[in-house]
């Protein structure tokens, strides 16, 4: 039976719930693979950071898919992509893990996309856009979450803790593909009528007297995303990575026998601190301004010379510490980001903007093989006070150009609904005019 008329985005926010629990699971099962295999630090970081490999092509691809094939099969196809990456994980081989790793990716980034977009139609026109925006966030940060947490319990104490919490996924993956069975498909030209201002061919009208509309990637190449933007875009899930991948087995030592678990606990309380955190970048922001990159910028930094700390003195209280601020300076600089990038953008180029600025925030996965591989160098602490280097070096040049290069007279017009299909990695809830970032 398909869902009520009332319910039927619950399961759309379930695709993209279950997409985002299966590219975390990995966060406490590499716990297990460091406890119960030869693999080296090295290997389990590439291992981590290859789903940015299938990642950005899904973020790129998932928008034209879902115009092209509709939301509803781009979606459930790469569910189904999901599962299958879910069951080769549970095969006990480094080859089978990268190839997991990588298609995993790439089904999340597509569902990131064609999912958000799906969940916000089936919401309906009733439904103001900055509420259709919170389900698409709250959908997204609980699957982070839930994967970590989940994989991390069953892990801890059910058998085959490296292939049970993956198998758990692809059931979960299954379920969904069932509940969204009935759901109808929502891309523009399966709803009835052309929508104002829309040619019949579904492209966008040009603005009376502009001429031809802006091109779909401006804002990348705008001054501001140089200069304010793109310096704090790694940030963003390097913060979440450090919390939750680099510093927890750094103090395994000191939880002997949970280790699993309390990894999965510092990536859910690094993510939920992230969600609380990003409806603060919207007050933070200001037009005039870098005000609220700033400050995300700076809680970031202030998270990594928490972090050191904690490596140096080998402390579990301060890497939870550490997990909270970072993830806070992760929830503010994407906030703060997707912010400045809706400002750049103008009439269809807001999901190409967008889902460019998210491949440039998921640098941040290179994070843990980039600490990894120079740990033979320095120690934790001296790098992890380093990345706060770098990361003042950034601050300078934002705060250099906090006031300059203001898009003034390039304030975007409201988005359509059907512009409205972009959700970040982990999104963040907009202020009232910008439907499309959350």
């Amino acid at each position: 039976m398909p869902p009520s008329r009332t319910a039927r985005w619950l399961p759309a926010a379930a695709a993209v719930a279950v997409a985002a629990w299966g590219a975390n699971q990995f966060t406490a099962l590499a716990t297990v693979y460091r406890a119960r295999t030869d693999w080296s630090a090295l290997s389990l970081s590439a291992m981590f950071s290859v789903y940015l490999v299938g990642l950005v092509p899904g973020l790129l691809l998932g928008g034209p898919a879902a115009d092209r094939y509709g939301r509803r099969r781009t979606v459930r196809g790469a569910l189904g992509l999901s599962a299958t990456a879910s069951v080769v994980l549970a095969l006990p081989d480094e080859p089978s893990v990268y190839a997991a790793r990588l298609a995993t990716g790439f089904a999340a980034g597509l569902v990131f996309l064609a999912g958000t977009a799906w969940l916000r139609e089936l919401s309906g026109p009733a439904v103001p856009p900055e509420r259709a925006a919170r389900r698409a966030m709250y959908a997204t940060g609980t699957g982070f979450a839930a994967g970590a947490l989940a994989s991390g319990v069953l892990a801890e104490w059910l058998p085959g803790p490296t292939v049970l919490p993956a198998l758990a996924h692809a059931l979960g993956c299954l379920l969904v593909l069932r509940a969204t069975r009935g759901l109808p498909e929502t891309k523009p030209e399966a709803r009835a009528g052309v929508r104002a201002g829309a040619k019949a061919d579904g492209r966008p009208e040009s603005a009376p007297g502009r001429g031809t509309p802006p091109h779909r990637t401006a804002a990348v190449r705008h001054p501001r995303f140089r200069y304010v933007v793109l310096p704090a875009s790694p940030a963003v899930l390097g913060a979440a990575t450090v919390a939750y991948v680099v510093l927890p087995p750094l103090v395994a030592d000191r939880v002997p026998g949970y280790a699993p678990l309390f990894s999965g606990l510092v990536a859910a309380l690094t993510l939920a601190t992230g969600v609380v955190a990003q409806p603060f970048a919207a007050r933070l922001d200001d037009a005039d301004s870098a005000r609220a990159t700033l400050t995300a910028m700076a809680t970031v930094i202030a998270g990594l010379l928490l972090g050191a700390v904690a490596a140096a003195r080998d402390s579990v209280g301060l890497v939870v510490a550490a997990a909270v601020v970072l993830g806070t300076g992760y929830g503010l600089t994407l906030g703060a980001g997707l912010h400045e990038v809706e400002r750049l953008t103008r009439h269809a180029s807001g999901p190409t903007s967008a889902s460019l600025y998210q491949s440039t925030t998921s640098s941040g996965f290179l994070t843990p093989l980039l600490l990894a591989g120079t740990a033979g160098h320095a120690s934790y602490p001296a790098l992890l006070a380093g990345m706060a280097a770098v990361g003042l070096l950034c601050l300078a040049v934002t705060a250099a150009h906090s006031r300059r290069h203001l898009p003034a007279g390039e304030h975007p017009e409201p988005p359509t609904r059907e512009d409205a299909s972009v959700q970040s990695v982990a999104s963040t809830p907009p202020r009232s005019r910008p439907p499309w970032a959350e």
